[in-house]
Parts: C-alpha cells; sequence; structure tokens
C-alpha cells in the first residue's frame, strides 16, 4: 500500500482516536495541536505542509 497525502488526515485520525481512548486527558492537547496546525497551514505560514 502507496500512502499518499490523501491518507495522512485518517492516519492521523486514528492514531488520536487511539490515543484519546488510552489517555482520555490527552483530548484537550490533541485538540489544540490540531487546530493550531490547521490554523498555521491555512494561513501559509507552514507552505511545506500545504496541499
Amino acid at each position: 500500500m502507496v500512502i499518499t497525502a490523501a491518507h495522512v488526515p485518517a492516519i492521523v485520525a486514528l492514531i488520536a482516536g487511539i490515543l484519546i481512548l488510552i489517555m482520555p486527558r490527552l483530548l484537550n492537547f490533541i485538540v489544540a495541536i490540531y487546530l493550531i496546525v490547521v490554523g498555521l497551514i491555512g494561513l501559509g505560514f507552514l507552505r511545506v505542509f500545504h496541499m
């Protein structure tokens, strides 16, 4: 299986879901980091990850 950019959100969501099940306190940190990264990508600060 070849992992492309289209697979990345699904993989990240799967890993985040497993971590939240194991350690529910991580939910706040995972959501906060996700929102910050998505915001930076949307504003163009992280052009490397922009798709």
